[in-house]
């Protein structure tokens, strides 16, 4: 098996051995069992040939298969996240950001021109909220707010300039849910983009790409990474938007760090795990306090 040879991807495996396997490379640098932290700002060439070689053949802001040229482009120990994070979205491609704002704003900011309008609904998170409605506005790009769940209201406010459809589901903190299929059939109908920031879902729990999502986000601190000790975002999509949005990472810089990658990927690994449990313990939770006389309504979805 030469190195660098990636594990094949099956239908029949589970989502926790695709949190520890998926998107790996079956041999790695110096026999590392876990992905190595690739701690460097560059990277060496062999000779001129070899930089002729690769400047010939890369595209901007992106490297050649198998190698890097600089840190704000690329770097291996990120690369191997974002595969993983890509295989359990079942998306063709992911790319991580330094935060899970940063991974959302650099979305919107490369993909929308001035005069283009985005729809969005009120349960999204706030700083999303704030970014779309107070920066994007001094971009000349106007956000609509409507309410979550009213799909009449979503599709009502899409214009001709309308670029995108945004929602969180399950929203925080009211864990509020999104119909997928009818956010993905109006903006496939319409021909606007939608984006879901799935955070709280997990790839566990739910893929919204499957129900014909364009984009989803997470923020990476969270169940993603889940121990408290790193932040990171991630936008996960088609081969295509993905990769020009990496080339638009290596202008806006909202890189993440190696060891913070290093970190999130050994998260990944106990993703499946610690979802079960979550989950196992949230509707005992819920189910107590639905029980409790001094309680009105639980909201569990």
């Amino acid at each position: 098996m030469a190195a660098g040879k990636r594990l094949k991807e099956s239908g029949t495996r589970g989502k926790n051995t695709l949190s520890v396997h998926g998107g790996d490379e079956r041999e790695r640098a110096h026999q590392a069992i876990p992905m190595p932290i690739i701690q460097t700002a560059t990277y060496a060439f062999a000779d001129t040939e070899d930089l002729v070689q690769f400047m010939q053949h890369k595209t901007w802001g992106d490297g050649v298969e198998g190698r890097e040229e600089y840190g704000r482009y690329g770097n291996p120990t990120v690369r191997a996240v974002e595969r993983k994070v890509a295989v359990l979205e079942g998306a063709d491609d992911a790319v991580l950001f330094s935060s899970g704002m940063a991974a959302i704003t650099s979305l919107l900011l490369a993909s929308l021109p001035t005069g283009t309008h985005v729809v969005m609904t009120d349960d999204c998170y706030r700083r999303t909220r704030q970014f779309c409605l107070t920066f994007l506005s001094r971009l000349g790009i106007e956000t609509t707010v409507v309410a979550m769940g009213d799909y009449e209201a979503l599709e009502g406010a899409i214009r001709k300039e309308t670029r995108f459809l945004i929602s969180e589901s399950p929203t925080n903190p009211y864990l509020r849910c999104a119909d997928l299929e009818r956010v993905a059939e109006i903006g496939q109908r319409r021909k606007v983009r939608t984006l879901i920031d799935s955070t709280f879902g997990t790839p566990i729990n739910q893929r919204p790409l499957e129900y014909g999502i364009d984009y989803v986000t997470h923020s990476a601190t969270k169940y993603l990474g889940g121990h408290h000790d790193l932040l990171a975002g991630v936008v996960v999509g088609r081969k295509d938007r993905i990769a020009a949005l990496r080339d638009a990472r290596g202008v806006l810089g909202g890189i993440v760090d190696p060891q913070n990658a290093y970190l999130l990927e050994r998260g990944l690994k106990t993703l499946g795990l610690r979802v079960a449990q979550q989950n196992a313990s949230g509707i005992a939770i819920a189910q107590f306090l639905e029980g409790h006389p001094k309680i009105e309504r639980v909201w569990y979805p």
